[in-house]
């Protein structure tokens, strides 16, 4: 992070960044890479209505993995992942680059993991990243829990944190968001962008006169 930005960019990733949803085209890589089978991780459940245990129990599959070596398969996963045509959505990656070169901060803000989103955020250039933190014992080995799904609320307690860490006011901070449940995140930036065409969101950028940001995929 700049020791003082002029101002922050708050980026979702999952289909605002890039087109795919990073935990589950990092699992289809984990699977196809063998690794799933060798670790016995292929059969835990992740179905059901709610967002936050849906994520609690999808990294229930990595418990017993070294962090070492999710940090290895996600840089290789992503290393694949950038060269596909359709993977990034163009708008947002270049407000990302326009943010950059005017001296604001570039925040990543997902509900995916630090180890699948660090690749993605050295490689677009982001200062920091606010996740879904996994539980590591002593040994290096992930626990199968997590701290806090960065899902709603926690979104936006999060972005609210770091506003105030550097204390900057909501005005200065932008935020880039596809999915209702990004909009907390929205409500605590002064310059909310609504990124695709979610239902919720798109009536909160017609009530409000927020910006509105195409999803279409292209290459990095």
């Amino acid at each position: 992070m700049l020791s003082r930005p002029r101002g922050i960019a708050f980026f979702d990733v999952d289909e605002t960044l890039i087109t795919a949803k990073s935990m589950l085209a990092f699992w289809d890589h984990w699977v196809a890479s063998g690794t799933a089978d060798r670790h016995g991780t292929a059969a835990v459940s992740d179905d059901g209505p709610d967002r936050a245990a849906r994520n609690r129990a999808h990294f229930r599959r990595y418990a017993g993995v070294p962090l070492a070596e999710l940090r290895t398969a996600a840089r290789e996963w992503y290393d694949g992942y950038r060269t596909g045509p359709t993977a990034f959505v163009g708008a947002t990656v270049e407000a990302l680059r326009r943010h950059r070169a005017a001296g604001d901060a570039v925040v990543l803000v997902s509900g995916s993991a630090r180890p699948l989103l660090a690749p993605i955020a050295r490689d677009l250039g982001a200062d920091d990243v606010l996740s879904t933190e996994l539980l590591v014992t002593e040994g290096g080995l992930l626990t199968g829990e997590v701290r806090r799904p960065m899902i709603g609320a926690a979104k936006g307690e999060a972005v609210t944190g770091l506003l105030e860490q550097y204390g900057l006011p909501a005005e200065r901070a932008h935020g880039y968001g596809d999915h209702a449940s990004d909009l907390s995140m929205l409500q605590a930036v002064g310059r909310p962008h609504v990124v695709g065409d979610d239902p919720e969101l798109a009536a909160h950028a017609a009530r409000r006169g927020w910006p509105r940001v195409p999803a279409s995929g292209g290459p990095r």
